[in-house]
């Protein structure tokens, strides 16, 4: 695997990668197994595969944990050597956010909603370093991660409307053998709360099964089931950020009728650790 840790070397490594497909995964490193399937994924592809690490200071509040989040490099070196990954850039952060920077990327009316409304800012930092990696690696192909499906949506639809060659895809959420999803933020729970967060999707798929059994027809049904959700998380020591029902296909609260395929997101704090998640519903399906 090659390293690049500044933009002259990974202009000197890129032309040796252009002999097949360029897969791109966006990462803020402190890697997991969901990260590996990323990776696994993108092999699977066809192509060569290019892993990016990075922790984002554009995307994180100044109240957030920007300074404690997760930095392993050495761990994370090994991680993806083993695992195969072909170049990782590991950029110097002075030259990915220049100190007199002010060009940022506006993430529209989605990037106001749901995690967008509770971090302000957040998905205008996302999509700009994104922006920047599909600029300077100019991939084929970029995989991310489906548990943060408004951040999925919201560069997809970046890479529609800017006119970008790179094909956005997303891959299924990695879980815990209890259901947790897998993040980087996880290690932050203690044992009391790791076993309590296990909670979280269970309650989010008990409410999804009454959606999806019995879809809502009016505003105050999906109303009563917002509530129900946002109930049974605080009953369980939770504190709710928010619930939402979104349409796959805008991201926008569901309207009526609603569609058949509608979003579940949740975030929610357990202790100081925030935890997100979402389910996909179908009408008519009941969930097992």
């Amino acid at each position: 695997m090659r390293i690049a840790r500044s933009f002259a070397e990974l202009r000197t490594f890129l032309p040796a990668f252009r002999t097949a497909p360029l897969c791109l995964v966006p990462t803020m490193g402190a890697l997991h197994e969901g990260h590996g399937a990323l990776v696994d994924r993108g092999k699977d592809e066809g192509g060569l595969v290019a892993v990016s690490i990075f922790v984002n200071p554009l995307q994180f509040g100044p109240t957030e944990d920007l300074a404690r989040y997760p930095r392993t490099p050495e761990q994370d070196i090994a991680f993806l050597e083993k695992r195969g990954a072909d170049l990782l850039f590991l950029p110097r952060p002075e030259e990915i956010v220049p100190p007199d920077a002010t060009i940022t990327v506006n993430p529209g009316p989605v990037g106001t909603l749901y995690c967008g409304a509770s971090r302000p800012g957040h998905f205008e930092g996302v999509l700009t370093i994104v922006l920047k990696l599909f600029h300077l690696l100019n991939p084929d192909l970029a995989i991310f991660g489906e548990k943060d499906r408004q951040q999925l949506f919201l560069i997809r639809k970046m890479a529609r409307d800017l006119g970008l060659s790179v094909r956005v895809t997303g891959h299924p959420t990695v879980r815990e053998s209890d259901g947790l999803a897998l993040s980087s933020r996880n290690r932050y729970l203690s044992p009391d709360e790791r076993t309590r967060a296990a909670l979280f999707p269970h309650i989010m798929n008990a409410v999804g099964r009454k959606w999806e059994e019995t879809p809502p027809k009016t505003s105050g049904e999906i109303l009563a089931l917002r509530t129900d959700l946002e109930t049974r998380l605080s009953r369980e020591g939770f504190v709710v950020d928010y619930v939402a029902f979104a349409d796959p296909d805008t991201f926008m609260e569901v309207s009526l009728p609603p569609p058949r395929k509608v979003v579940l997101l949740a975030a929610v704090f357990l202790g100081k650790t925030r935890l997100i998640d979402n389910i996909t519903l179908e009408s008519g399906i009941s969930r097992v």
